[in-house]
């Protein structure tokens, strides 16, 4: 059986060892497949409001953006990935998973009220246990948190973390405050207290602009310059002592590919001797630190030719920092199986399993 990212192959010709997918999505179909699992207090909020759900969901992802979703993975009276059956056709089955990762992006971080965004988050992880989790033991999850609050996150974390399906806490990438800062602390210990990882993930609605400079024009822009916004992230985390108050805590990035890596490596290094004094905790050049507590799903590859694309392995100086995502549904037009062609053969089965067996203590 073939399927897109499987053009003109098999799973087993392309990789006959184990797959664990480290990035499947799951869209909410609409903002009525909540109601059943929020208090009738927010049920009716929404109705009387005529409000659909989050509008942060539609600028990160744009529904008719071609990045949006393959057209083969898109659904006829729905959103694409909002459906278990579509999934298990899509990928599950034809990749033979052995476990995969969901992930859902629901923009809960657009809304400004903190207790309906706390209420929308608790009804989006008891819809995800309900009708995805607990439907295909393939899957584990990642679950939402209102952003916005970090003590009602960890609230949240606490309350339902010990599901044995979920493994993660996901977090959009852009924010208000760099994640480095201490206000993000309390949610920091509920996630090594629940041994999750911290998962973070495309989109985010703050306030300011989504760059580093300013409000782009064009969505072409916003979208190439996201890995900036990873980059300010792994930053702001190194320098301002996170990996050192929680030297236990395990960050996955999601959905920002790895080619950028090497030369933000060489570039933190770099400055980093020269100005370590200002920041004396960093004990370790940050490449190190990335090494130790950061973990890369590979879509988008985006890592050129065959030539180019070994050399990027190459500097990223180990064998046990990438993770097979396919991240479905949105169009990466990756070629997986040159990918597996240049990586060491040593390399190839933690990318495609093992790293995100052990990560996520599959």
């Amino acid at each position: 059986m073939t399927t897109a990212l499987l053009e003109n192959t098999t799973r087993t010709e392309l990789w006959s060892g184990s797959v664990i997918d480290a990035d499947v999505h799951a869209n909410v179909p609409s903002m009525e497949t909540l109601y059943k699992y929020q208090d009738r207090v927010w049920v009716q909020w929404a109705q009387e409001r005529g409000w659909a759900g989050p509008s942060g969901l539609k600028v990160a992802y744009p529904p008719n953006a071609p990045t949006t979703s393959r057209d083969e993975w898109r659904l006829a009276d729905a959103p694409p990935a909002s459906d278990l059956g579509a999934l298990q056709r899509h990928i599950l089955d034809p990749w033979q998973v052995e476990k995969a990762v969901l992930n859902c992006y629901y923009a809960i971080d657009s809304l400004r009220h903190p207790d309906w965004a706390a209420a929308l988050a608790r009804a989006v992880n008891d819809w995800l246990v309900a009708e995805w989790l607990d439907r295909d033991p393939r899957l584990v999850g990642s679950l939402v948190v209102p952003a916005r609050d970090p003590q009602a996150a960890a609230d949240e974390i606490d309350r339902v973390g010990g599901h044995p399906g979920f493994r993660q806490v996901m977090l959009p990438v852009r924010s208000e405050q760099l994640y480095g800062q201490r206000a993000w602390w309390p949610l920091y210990e509920a996630v090594v207290r629940n041994d999750l990882v911290l998962g973070m993930h495309w989109g985010g609605t703050p306030d300011g602009a989504p760059s580093t400079s300013g409000f782009p024009s064009w969505y072409v822009e916003e979208y190439a310059a996201e890995t900036q916004v990873y980059a300010a992230q792994v930053i702001s985390m190194i320098a301002e002592g996170v990996l050192r108050k929680f030297p236990e805590l395990r960050v996955s990035m999601l959905d920002c590919g790895f080619t950028w890596i090497p030369t933000w490596g060489w570039r933190m290094n770099k400055e980093w001797k020269g100005l370590r004094r200002e920041i004396p905790w960093v004990d370790r050049p940050p490449m190190d630190l990335l090494r130790e507590h950061f973990r890369f799903s590979i879509a988008p590859i985006d890592a050129g030719p065959p030539a180019q694309m070994a050399k990027i392995v190459e500097w990223l100086g180990t064998d046990d920092l990438l993770m097979f995502g396919t991240d479905y549904p949105h169009r990466h037009d990756d070629d997986i199986a040159e990918f597996l062609q240049v990586l060491p053969e040593g390399m190839r089965a933690n990318v495609m399993s093992e790293t995100a067996r052990r990560w996520y203590r599959l």
